[in-house]
């Protein structure tokens, strides 16, 4: 180890096997530029297109809650930068109430979608799958280098939507008809619903041709000696995150084309006996809390689609970092599985104040709290793991723990949504916007961010500069609490979410000056994520270039890889695995990690 913490590598060789014909490194010639960057096959690169696009969807997205915080925060002021960012829609730099609704409908759809689902599980699985089960690339990669495209078609047509002239999509980031679903509703339902809807289904595409790519690499492309219980806990994570996709995506695709013949061809599979000015319209026979049950069953599984990749990286980054072996392996990997059995089951706690049935409702809140036992297991997992460790406290190991925090306290509060009824005195009021920002919101952040900084040196063969990654550490995880527990005590008071304006209720008005701090702590914390992205455009080009394969001293298959690999990964053969990816122990050379390629002792019993 040298004197800035930097585990220098071992005397330990991998061993490898006879690889595919054609798939050695030095066999690949030069590739245009064209080929090579943009409509590149090759996972690492196809893994940097899904993160930049998402880094910059996230930039945007944030920006937009910086802007209707601006509103609750100070509704009596004006902002002339708003102005000059959204011209029309705040005209003397006050929001106009139309543009607020499509500012948080915009909000929620790229954060959630576009960032923490297309940004978050696109980048890393593509990343890490291959390396970590050891294969040259992705299973299908044409299939792969599509699903980007799909998403960046998905992308750009959300990205048009913010300039037609009335406005993008505004019926929140749920859709729900029937104000999605009638073009008059609203200056939001109309040109800019339907992109968004376009965009929606695109985005859906890219998401089960990447799914069932993540699959099918798991299941069969591991290299020699990995076996799918020497797989790493990212990889099980990427798997069943996967899985989820491809099962529930489908169906918010079915609600997605209903809504879209509803608005388009005269059916009434969401609309019934609807009046607008007084005038009936010829709908009839449809529910609108039909499309509700077919969005939630993809929403529900959505928090774990989001949170699971969260979960396998910090499992990783905790473990690599405390130089410990992960606690609990098998629990872990099985924890897993109950919660993605589960997230299929508890879809209606979303919709206790719909008129469901108060028997079927005490199910769904028996499923629900049953969820956070599988949930229990891995917090107690991770505390053990790092208990007495060798803590590394580098900005990856600080934004793990700051997942695990997040993940605890933003968990402990969707027990009381989980109870209905208590569910129906705080549902659709601040508490859940603070419940759900908290554990799926900020602490997928922090996973995604643990990940980033953790293999930056992987993607770029460089490292993101540690002082600023403190700074944005330290900010944001302190910010986050700031924004988000205030508004715990302002739902349980009743303050109803989505609100333009609270100033003219009694009720709500002497919340203002919260509202006011929290709008300034939003606006530092996003001018801190920009210092982020200014670290990870400034450290591809000028970092601190990586001289060893394996920086962190890690045990799992990417870090044999050359520091630059070219397309299929490794020169030579592919490395064979002999053991388990948290052999975190003294390996009789000095080192206090043994790789998963070195063959067991002779003696030792395989974990």
């Amino acid at each position: 180890m040298n004197k800035e913490g930097i585990i220098t590598e071992g005397p330990n060789v991998a061993h490898g096997h006879d690889s595919a014909e054609g798939h050695h490194g030095h066999e690949h010639h030069e590739q245009h530029f064209i080929w090579k960057y943009i409509f590149s096959q090759d996972h690492k690169m196809i893994s940097k297109q899904f993160l930049i696009t998402g880094i910059i969807w996230a930039i945007i997205g944030a920006l937009f809650s910086v802007f209707f915080r601006f509103q609750l925060g100070f509704p009596d002021t004006s902002f002339p930068i708003m102005e000059t960012f959204l011209g029309e829609w705040a005209k003397g730099g006050k929001l106009s109430p139309e543009f607020y609704y499509a500012l948080v409908t915009m909000h929620g759809t790229i954060l959630v979608f576009f960032v923490l689902t297309a940004g978050l599980s696109g980048t890393f699985a593509n990343l890490l799958i291959p390396y970590q089960v050891g294969a040259r690339d992705m299973a299908s990669p044409f299939m792969n280098m599509l699903s980007y495209w799909f998403f960046f078609a998905a992308s750009v047509l959300m990205m048009i939507s913010l300039f037609v002239e009335t406005g993008p999509a505004s019926g929140g980031w749920t859709t729900y008809p029937p104000l999605s679903a009638l073009k008059e509703a609203s200056l939001g339902s109309g040109v800019g619903m339907d992109l968004w809807l376009m965009g929606m289904s695109l985005f859906v595409i890219s998401s089960l041709l990447g799914g069932l790519n993540y699959i099918s690499t798991v299941l069969n492309m591991r290299t020699k000696g990995m076996t799918m219980t020497r797989l790493p806990l990212t990889v099980w994570a990427l798997f069943f995150t996967a899985v989820l996709g491809v099962l529930s995506f489908p169906v918010l695709f079915s609600g997605v084309v209903l809504l879209i013949f509803d608005r388009n061809f005269g059916t009434s599979f969401y609309l019934s006996e609807i009046f607008i000015g007084g005038k009936a319209l010829p709908h009839i026979g449809g529910s609108a809390i039909l499309y509700q049950h077919l969005f939630w069953f993809l929403g529900h599984p959505e928090v774990y689609i989001i949170m699971l990749p969260g979960m396998g990286m910090a499992s990783e980054v905790l473990s690599t970092h405390s130089r410990k072996p992960i606690f609990g392996y098998f629990a872990m990997v099985i924890s897993m599985v109950g919660i993605t059995l589960l997230a299929f089951l508890v879809w209606a706690h979303h919709m206790f104040v719909t008129g469901l049935s108060p028997f079927l409702g005490s199910i769904f809140v028996l499923l629900t709290l049953l969820i956070a036992v599988p949930s229990a297991v891995k917090v107690f997992n991770w505390i053990t793991t790092i208990w007495r460790g060798n803590l590394k406290l580098n900005p990856a190991m600080l934004f793990a723990l700051g997942f695990v925090s997040m993940f605890i306290s933003g968990g402990l509060t969707g027990i009381f949504l989980g109870n209905s009824a208590l569910d129906i005195h705080l549902h659709d009021t601040y508490f859940v916007i603070a419940h759900f920002h908290i554990v799926m919101g900020v602490s997928a952040f922090f996973g995604m961010f643990a990940g980033v900084y953790h293999w930056f040196p992987k993607m770029y063969g460089r490292f993101m500069n540690r002082t600023l990654g403190y700074i944005h550490f330290f900010i944001t995880f302190v910010g986050a609490y700031l924004i988000f527990w205030p508004m715990h005590y302002e739902g349980i008071a009743g303050m109803p979410r989505r609100y333009y304006d609270y100033s003219a209720w009694e009720s709500f008005k002497h919340f203002q000056s919260i509202n006011g701090f929290i709008s300034i702590v939003a606006l530092v914390v996003f001018l801190t994520q920009i210092l982020f992205v200014f670290n990870f455009i400034f450290s591809i080009f000028r970092g601190r270039k990586l001289t060893t394969k394996n920086p962190w001293g890690s045990t799992t298959l990417e870090w044999t890889t050359p520091i630059r690999p070219g397309h299929g990964n490794w020169e030579g053969d592919i490395p064979e695995v002999h053991r388990w990816p948290y052999d975190y122990k003294d390996d009789g050379n000095g080192n206090d990690f043994i790789p998963q390629t070195t063959p067991l002792r002779p003696g030792e019993e395989a974990h």
